[in-house]
């Protein structure tokens, strides 16, 4: 049985979302964080090393990081459901959206947040440079989401997935405002209105209301 570890408020609602829109069979295992670190719990610790979600057993060794259990989920269960085959023309995009969520977006929008903690002055280069470094990246995804409906062209896939945390629930922990980028706000309310999305967030998240303005 797969069973996916899976933490509040974190990176692993992607694998939730994954599961359900696939319509798996699995176990969902829910951690709180620490209401005052705002970190994992130890019981997470006892799982794995890095003592953070997301987290799977399936029958195996537990395997971490959001990015590689989602392509282990879609190699092992997906029957090439919500990945794109190297054949296809979108494959290149797929690619590199699945990608750019942890490779770019997910890290621009941690540096801000650790640096803002440090209560800099606005003037400060490190600062400065750092958050006009995620303008651009929110600037490109709101062009990409005009000239598509999704991330890898046409249909929704796993880049979807990846992509929404950092557009969502990370605003959690680092306000951005959406109004400067429509294209990305009419993008959400499409994956509001999936099925499968919203399922994963009751069962996930139970009682908190996806932040997809």
């Amino acid at each position: 049985m797969l069973t996916v570890h899976h933490l509040g408020k974190s990176q692993s609602e992607r694998v939730v979302w994954l599961c359900e829109e696939l319509g798996l069979s699995y176990e969902l295992v829910r951690y709180t964080r620490d209401p005052i670190t705002v970190l994992a719990p130890p019981e997470l610790k006892a799982l794995h090393p890095l003592g953070s979600a997301p987290l799977i057993t399936d029958g195996g060794p537990t395997l971490a990081e959001s990015g590689a259990i989602v392509e282990y989920i879609l190699a092992k269960y997906g029957a090439g459901k919500l990945a794109v085959a190297p054949d296809q023309p979108e494959f290149a995009d797929y690619l590199h959206w699945f990608h750019f969520a942890n490779g770019t977006l997910q890290l621009a929008m941690s540096r801000c947040f650790y640096l803002r903690r440090l209560n800099l002055p606005p003037d400060n280069p490190v600062l400065v440079a750092a958050e006009g470094r995620l303008e651009r990246a929110f600037r490109y995804v709101d062009e990409r989401l005009s000239a598509v409906p999704y991330f890898a062209g046409p249909a929704f896939t796993a880049a979807d997935i990846m992509m929404v945390f950092s557009l969502t629930t990370m605003r959690l922990f680092l306000p951005v405002p959406l109004a400067p980028y429509p294209a990305i706000l009419s993008y959400l309310q499409r994956i509001g209105g999936r099925e499968g999305y919203r399922r994963a967030t009751e069962k996930g998240d139970p009682g908190f209301a996806p932040m997809l303005t």
